[in-house]
């Protein structure tokens, strides 16, 4: 089976959970009408990423299964696509930065960030402690987020899980346009999987992000490149 790989470079409103599905519900239906099945948004598209405290962010947290995941699930039947999509997940011990995989029939999986550097939300969360791998239309897929990336041994775990596409929903700011640049491409290489690696644009509360979305073939190609920062599917 084959998966037309969409990635979705937008803008996301913080804590305007409401406004940011709408978008992912208006671009899954774009993505869609060009062919694609397996459409990734980037971190925390749901719910912004730049909160100040423990206590704000927990203020749009949800369980998963929960509403975020509903919604999802909405979405995914309406446009009959899969969506991999970042949000804050709550749980009696806090709040995790987790991706989570959907589609028509409900959630597939999620995965939590496992590497956090000291900026927005990943101040406050939990780190995760597994690198699931799911399957998505008979193809084995393995998810990371943002910073994850610089690290060659989460993307080694998921290949020697049998991942064919890794996909990296990220938050890149200013100073990452190296790893946009070349580590992609040498993750996907030098473990022969696909890559897609999708980020957001705009600014939160004077943090911006830089767009730079990719997608890398097993060669380390590149396939698809958003060198820019604007809205765009690649």
């Amino acid at each position: 089976m084959a998966l037309k790989i969409a990635g979705v470079q937008m803008d996301v409103k913080l804590g305007e959970v409401p406004h940011n599905l709408d978008r992912i519900d208006d671009y899954a239906g774009e993505a869609a009408r060009r062919g694609a099945t397996l459409i990734v948004f980037p971190e925390c598209a749901i719910t912004g990423y730049c909160f100040g405290s423990l206590e704000e962010a927990q203020r749009y947290a949800q369980p998963v299964p929960g509403p975020h995941v509903d919604a999802l699930v909405s979405i995914c039947s309406k446009h009959d696509v899969h969506i991999v999509a970042g949000t804050i997940e709550s749980s009696r011990n806090g709040i995790d930065n987790v991706a989570l995989t959907v589609g028509p029939n409900g959630l597939v999986g999620s995965y939590r960030k496992t590497h956090l550097p000291h900026l927005g939300v990943d101040h406050f969360a939990k780190a995760g402690q597994t690198y699931p791998v799911l399957e998505v239309e008979q193809v084995k897929i393995g998810t990371l987020i943002c910073y994850d990336a610089s690290f060659p041994e989460a993307t080694r775990c998921l290949s020697l899980r049998g991942a064919e596409i890794i996909v990296l929903p990220t938050n890149w700011p200013p100073g990452a346009e190296q790893t946009a640049d070349y580590v992609v491409n040498a993750r996907a290489s030098e473990n022969k999987v696909f890559f897609i690696a999708v980020n957001r644009v705009g600014t939160e509360r004077g943090f911006q992000f830089i767009g730079k979305s990719k997608i890398s073939d097993v060669h380390g190609a590149t396939l698809a490149f958003a060198d820019h920062q604007r809205e765009e599917i690649i």
